[in-house]
């Protein structure tokens, strides 16, 4: 799940599968374990698969769980899987993918509006989550990848997608970017900044909307200490009232991890621990279960 600074991104973070993950590539030298107050969690876009679980529990409380095709997959390996990850002991952070703006616009020159295919999507994400077994008031969050203000149509699209899920027997949240952005100046030579998650609750307060949890992406180092045994702070995100955190991502951004690129593998990746070829990113969140999805 990351900002889309070009097509090609779409191997990073909560996008789609990459080649490295097809094939595995060298593990890297640390070890990831949760804390005592702030729990650490990881996503990827393809189920580790079951005999991955107890490795991967011993080292993180909670997991990312897609309800829909991650970004650039035409597959979901999530599908069926809660109940083994519950037994093995996961919370979750429940996602569903959204749609960039190039395609909300290209489905507006096909006559579909953007708020229609917010509520669209998550009527979808609303029977995904019920087929899943997720209990009422389980966190649905919708996966956001572009950074910066948000542009018209891609609020219509969010705003109508947090609504519908508020006004079902589920709680309304999204993943976006807390990596601040160029935002013009204020007229008198001051380069102003923002970041999707400040946008997001402005305008939800100025609209008077469904509260929305964030999760957010932010891995520059810092505020991030890039992928190392012990996560930051959840406060640190530079988002206050986060939920959850990601901090890490599989591979690296190399402009915005120049300072901790010797916390990642040599390849970019971060990977579950030494012996593993999993690679993942990283999360740190506030509770065990972000989602309240158990």
């Amino acid at each position: 799940m990351r900002m889309m600074l070009a097509a090609a991104l779409l191997v990073a973070g909560l996008v789609g599968c990459s080649q490295a993950e097809k094939t595995g590539s060298s593990p890297a030298q640390s070890h990831l374990t949760f804390m005592a107050k702030d729990y650490a969690g990881f996503d990827r876009n393809l189920y580790p698969g079951d005999d991955a679980l107890p490795m991967l529990r011993k080292r993180f409380a909670f997991a990312g769980y897609w309800l829909n095709n991650p970004p650039g997959a035409s597959v979901n390996t999530w599908i069926g899987k809660r109940e083994i990850m519950r037994k093995a002991g996961f919370g979750f952070l429940v996602l569903s993918n959204g749609h960039i703006d190039d395609e909300l616009q290209a489905q507006k020159k096909k006559g579909v509006a953007a708020d229609a295919l917010g509520r669209k999507d998550a009527a979808d994400a609303i029977a995904a989550a019920k087929r899943e077994g997720f209990p009422a008031g389980t966190i649905l969050f919708l996966d956001q990848e572009e950074g910066g203000r948000l542009l018209p149509e891609a609020a219509e699209y969010l705003f109508a997608w947090t609504e519908t899920v508020a006004h079902s027997a589920y709680k309304p949240g999204a993943y976006v970017s807390g990596v601040p952005s160029d935002d013009g100046d204020d007229g008198k030579g001051h380069k102003l900044m923002i970041t999707t998650a400040q946008d997001i609750q402005q305008q939800v307060a100025k609209r008077h909307l469904s509260p929305i949890a964030l999760f957010v992406y932010q891995d520059g180092c810092p505020p991030s200490n890039g992928c190392t045994v012990s996560p930051p702070k959840l406060n640190g995100s530079g988002t206050p009232g986060a939920v959850a955190w990601q901090y890490a991502q599989s591979p690296r951004r190399p402009d915005a991890t120049k300072a901790c690129v010797k916390t990642y593998a040599p390849d970019g990746m971060c990977y579950a621990a030494p012996e593993s070829k999993i690679f993942v990113d990283l999360n740190v969140a506030g509770s065990a279960d972000p989602s309240r999805g158990r």
